[in-house]
């Protein structure tokens, strides 16, 4: 019944007084709003990087040849290094155990066209396997299936940045695009995908988005190579049947292309589990940080309270002391300034929830940034803004409570 009646004066109170309320919980509001930002920007940058590494596949190991200058690749193939190849992707699937699949792909920069438009692209060599190995899905038409690939057809699948750029809003399946002097039919589009930074080395930069898959026995047959000591293939997808085995198999097909390329160190092996598992650790101390220097906007609002709670308790020090001289008692008048507040902050962390939902959807409706609104945040917020209130409005609490009554009657 006595907290009741605390919270009744206390909303009484701020109703009485609206501006000074308002501005005494500013502080909680932005505070609140900017840690729910805050970890909404951050939700967002892991639920981004997550999907990029999901991408390449977390139960797969890429395998990479190393870009050299011309200068550098005759040297290497002195060496009597071949480069990644065919037969590297069937000694793999033979020996490195847990291996599911090998899926090669060849690579080529090439200039794409449809009437007067064009565009960079990247055309790659692809097996069907690919489909399975790696998070490839069409959003028009389909892959690349085996008959296509055995018959060696000239057909191709568009990235979904470059079929925009070629076709704009049309639909391009059946249609077709020139690849250098070539035509290929397009048979689908892809969904669109995430970029790549530099965590991924070998494949930094790269832009899924601008690739066109054609089948890789087409490749090798119609697109000639720029230089004569190129690798057979650009890069060896391996998928394994769980993730558990990805660092001893990441070893054994190490040590293994060592001997077959005579340590000449011209390919790179990339894991994107442990890259992910890595950015997720670094996105968590991201976020931490994030929601730690908005946390301090909580505490300046805390001081805020704090400081309008200490005027209070001596604006009000003569009805303090009336009410202890007849029969109130000490934790009467602690718990109804406690109460208030509490009431402040609870006011502050409301309004400042709704305000960082609501900053953290425009900023993603008006940016490229992605935010994820999540409930552990908004708890968080909100319940670090209600232990503001408390923990700053127990020392004003305590102060009034400690008044001496007749000293508090005769207060003017």
């Amino acid at each position: 019944m006595q907290v009741k009646e605390d919270v009744s004066k206390a909303i009484a109170g701020l109703i009485d007084h609206k501006f000074r309320s308002f501005l005494t919980i500013l502080g909680i509001i932005f505070g609140t709003a900017s840690v729910i930002a805050m970890i909404s920007i951050g939700e967002g940058t892991k639920k981004q990087a997550i999907a990029k590494y999901q991408d390449l596949g977390v139960s797969n190991i890429i395998i990479r040849d190393k870009d050299f200058t011309d200068a550098e690749l005759e040297v290497v193939r002195m060496k009597f290094s071949k480069g990644l190849s065919l037969e590297d992707a069937n000694v793999i699937s033979k020996v490195v155990p847990g291996v599911v699949s090998v899926s090669p792909q060849s690579e080529v920069k090439m200039d794409a066209k449809v009437g007067d438009r064009s565009a960079k692209s990247s055309v790659i060599g692809v097996t069907p396997s690919i489909v399975s190995i790696l998070n490839y899905r069409t959003d028009k038409g389909e892959f690349i299936n085996d008959d296509q690939y055995n018959r060696q057809l000239k057909v191709c699948v568009l990235g979904a940045g470059i079929a925009r750029e070629l076709f704009s809003y049309d639909n391009p399946i059946g249609k077709s695009v020139k690849v250098d002097d070539q035509w290929f039919e397009v048979i689908g589009v892809m969904q669109p995908k995430a970029l790549f930074t530099e965590t991924v080395g070998e494949l930094a930069s790269r832009d899924l988005n601008s690739d066109i898959y054609i089948p890789l026995s087409t490749f090798n047959k119609r697109i000639p190579k720029v230089n004569p000591f190129t690798s057979e293939v650009k890069q060896l997808t391996v998928k394994l049947s769980t993730s558990e085995q990805l660092l001893p198999a990441a070893a054994v097909v190490r040590s293994l292309l060592n001997r077959r390329h005579f340590n000449n160190d011209d390919f790179s092996i990339i894991v994107p589990y442990e890259l992910m598992k890595q950015e997720e650790k670094e996105t968590r101390i991201y976020n931490l940080l994030l929601a730690s220097i908005a946390a301090i906007s909580l505490i300046v609002g805390g001081i805020g309270i704090m400081n309008i709670m200490l005027a209070s308790v001596l604006e009000r020090t003569r009805e303090i002391g009336i009410r202890r001289a007849i029969g109130g008692k000490k934790r009467d008048i602690m718990s109804q300034f406690v109460t208030e507040a509490v009431v402040l902050s609870v006011a502050g962390g409301i309004i400042g929830v709704v305000l960082g939902i609501s900053l953290s959807l425009g900023i993603d409706w008006a940016t490229e940034v992605q935010t994820t609104i999540t409930l552990y945040s908004i708890l968080l917020a909100f319940g670090f803004s209600v232990l503001v209130g408390i923990t700053f409005g127990y020392l004003p609490a305590k102060q009034a409570s400690n008044l001496s009554p007749i000293e508090s009657i005769r207060h003017e």
